[in-house]
């Protein structure tokens, strides 16, 4: 096992990470730059280093990274979620400085990183993909070609990166026509490579994704299935383990499935295969996500297997002490993201010092943070705060536990997500289950809330909580 880990992240990840490593009695490094010298992850880490100033170099800076691993000890690097997470390069750069990446080894890192050949390769792995080019477009002409042969409407999409940059939908000729170099010149601009995909564009359909999780000895199991259809421009709010969609039959036929295709693609560590689904439940692959994923928590909820503790011990060689039969799921679990943004204007970023935050707590719920009162919410950084989790044994006692903790959550001096989340947990499709990615398009009502909850409102709420009490 390793002696000391250097977590290349901020924010709750980063938090989460050192936690875990000193479960198995692992010292822990943290990095910052000279704005957050008090943040909750420096705070938590055996040692702690400033490298930098620019808060947006910090955490990109591969070289310096590395070099201070190699000062301080530390004979791993964890990186996260985002950042040099997926960044092939890096994970060579540590293979050749002689330190363990915690992830997948960078050949597949690159791979898959790559939306084409990973497509290409999932195909040939028996993995069911959305119709469209077998890689790279090489031209317009051709992605009219294809267009007409498998019909609009049809997805142009990036294959570099993520975050729906270089995504556009075209549903005839004219807007393909319109929309391929505006794609093209985006996703230059955001990875660096314009190149495009076209595929089969799928009417309102859901995101499901599959956690696997493979050792170095060449075992491989799934986790089951995440839902996490409800998003605005492309990035996940909520998300949910397992998901309504899929009954015992289909989780087994799609888990043998992916296990199978990580297998023959060398894959060991954490990872995620992304789906849509459409409206008949059949998954087609998307993406994989050589990464912790931000959702991974209602997974370890319902299966009780910590998937962070994991990564550690199998970079560090171990095998997995799970087989596929062991795997058992056990009810319903729901993440909400917090974050600083204001629903009502876009999601526009919302900045400033939170003034006042209370955690909600209780049988079933669990936060992941690193915020606090006093904490700045800069421009320089993704806006999630923090990540609600809860558990039920039932899909209906899991949403009626989220809108309650929700609503004894308390974050001012910012605007949040959370009015949004509470009525989203109230609103009916979404109780039923009948939500799809285009959810918060087609219930514009979700966004009727007041900024602040009056007193009225709180006592009506908590009568309600105890009317029901029993059904909790």
């Amino acid at each position: 096992m390793f002696n000391k880990i250097l977590v290349a992240n901020r924010g709750e990840i980063a938090c989460r990470v050192i936690r875990a490593a000193k479960e198995l009695g692992i010292k822990t490094v943290a990095i910052y730059n000279e704005i957050e010298g008090t943040a909750r992850h420096v705070k938590m880490a055996d040692e702690a280093y400033m490298i930098g100033v620019d808060p947006l170099d910090t955490y990109l800076n591969k070289q310096r990274i590395i070099d201070l691993a190699l000062e301080v000890g530390a004979d791993a690097i964890h990186p996260g979620y985002g950042f040099l997470a997926e960044n092939a390069e890096f994970a060579r750069m540590c293979e050749e400085a002689g330190i363990t990446f915690i992830g997948p080894p960078w050949q597949v890192i690159e791979l898959m990183g790559d939306k084409a050949r990973s497509k290409e390769v999932m195909k040939k792995a028996g993995v069911p993909v959305v119709p469209g080019s077998d890689g790279v477009l090489k031209d317009l002409e051709e992605a009219k070609r294809i267009a007409r042969e498998i019909g609009y409407p049809v997805l142009l999409k990036a294959t570099a990166g993520g975050g729906g940059r270089g995504i556009r939908i075209c549903r005839n000729e004219e807007e393909l026509v319109k929309n391929y170099e505006s794609a093209r010149n985006e996703a230059q601009k955001a990875f660096g490579c314009g190149d495009l995909l076209l595929e089969k564009y799928i009417e309102n359909p859901k995101h499901i994704e599959f956690q696997v999780l493979g050792d170095r000895h060449g075992n491989v199991i799934h986790l089951g299935e995440r839902d996490c259809s409800i998003q605005r421009r492309n990035q996940k709010l909520v998300e949910i383990a397992p998901s309504l969609l899929l009954d015992e039959e289909k989780r087994n036929y799609y888990g043998e499935i992916v296990t199978k295709a990580a297998k023959e693609i060398g894959y060991h560590n954490a990872g995620t295969m992304e789906f849509i689904a459409d409206d008949k439940g059949n998954l087609y692959f998307i993406e994989m996500n050589t990464r912790i994923q931000v959702e991974h928590p209602v997974t370890e909820m319902v299966t009780g297997i910590d998937i962070v503790k994991w990564q550690i011990r199998i970079a560090a060689g171990e095998p997995l002490r799970y087989k596929q039969e062991d795997v058992r799921f056990n009810g319903y679990s729901i993440e909400c993201r917090i974050n600083a943004e204001d629903p009502k204007n876009n999601f526009a970023p919302s900045t400033g010092v939170i003034e006042r935050y209370y955690v909600p707590g209780g049988f079933g719920i669990r936060v992941e943070h690193a915020a606090s009162r006093g904490f700045e919410v800069t421009p320089y950084y993704d806006s999630l705060i923090a990540k609600l989790i809860v558990w039920g044994p039932t899909w209906e006692v899991a949403v009626d536990r989220m809108r309650a903790a929700l609503e004894t959550y308390e974050i001012t001096g910012v605007k949040t997500t959370i009015p949004l989340l509470i009525n989203i947990m109230k609103e009916p499709d979404f109780r039923a289950g009948r939500f799809t990615t285009k959810y918060l398009e087609e219930h514009p009502e979700v966004f009727d809330y007041k900024e602040h909850r009056d007193k009225e409102d709180f006592v009506a709420f908590i009568s309600a909580v105890i009317a029901n009490y029993h059904g909790l």
